[in-house]
């Protein structure tokens, strides 16, 4: 039931970046829904969790669920109001209609590196959750101080790998699937291989905060509902946890 305009409320999201595409469509939909307001902040989830540590008034937090997690034992998210909404994995991208690296196997991914002249990435600074598992994946591998080299990092996790891989200057970028999917100048070209991908399980929790509890609990059950999620499948949200 849509509430009238005298009981109809604002809440506050701060989300991770990588959902911004999908809750650009789903945000507006559950306004008309409820006749609610909602106000987003997006950012990488390391900074939304340190602005949330710091004590940000907002009514409803998205970030990973092991910051979900940390923010409930810290007393900044409610107990017991975590919901786990859509992961994503890391993949490749070149620019549009360019030919695509092999990377099907982890050899594969390994000699396409090092064969490139240039690759991007945001920073892992910037606290941007595939580019600090892309950084250290490249340590793992043994290659981070050859590939440091050939690294144009993206000092604040946006869109300027995006430019970067467009322009010729990096052949390949990396970033979350669903943030690459949403690229106009980017192609995916795939997933990371099995074996090295890492995922990201976004989760939703009530900001302890929070005036409008009540509000911003319907606003985390509308992302489950069915419909929302199969929308999320669509834009590289999986299903569900890994």
């Amino acid at each position: 039931m849509t509430p009238t305009l005298s009981s109809a409320v604002e809440i506050k999201l701060l989300a991770a970046g990588a959902l911004a595409q999908v809750l650009g469509e789903l945000v507006p939909q559950f306004e008309k829904d409820t006749g609610h307001r909602v106000s987003v902040v997006y950012g990488p989830i390391g900074a939304l969790t340190d602005r949330l540590t710091k004590g940000e008034a907002a009514d409803v937090a998205i970030v990973s669920d092991r910051q979900v997690d940390e923010l409930e034992g810290s007393g900044k998210v409610l107990g017991g109001t975590r919901v786990d909404i859509a992961r994503t994995g890391v993949g490749a991208f070149v620019r549009k209609d360019s030919p695509k690296p092999d990377i099907s196997s982890v050899d594969a991914f390994r000699r396409t590196l090092l064969a490139v002249p240039a690759v991007t990435y945001a920073d892992p600074a910037s606290g941007g959750a595939a580019g600090i598992y892309v950084a250290r994946l490249m340590e793992r591998m043994g290659i981070s101080a050859e590939m440091n080299k050939r690294t144009k990092f993206d000092p604040r996790g946006g869109l300027l790998m995006y430019q970067l891989v467009a322009s010729g200057e990096a052949t390949i970028g990396f970033d979350q699937i669903s943030i690459i999917l949403t690229q106009p100048t980017g192609e995916l070209v795939g997933p990371l291989p099995e074996t090295i991908q890492n995922y990201t399980t976004f989760a939703a929790g009530i900001v302890a905060t929070s005036h409008q509890a009540e509000t911003a609990q319907a606003f985390i059950k509308f992302l489950v509902s069915p419909s929302v999620q199969e929308r999320m499948k669509a834009r590289g949200l999986q299903l569900g946890k890994s």
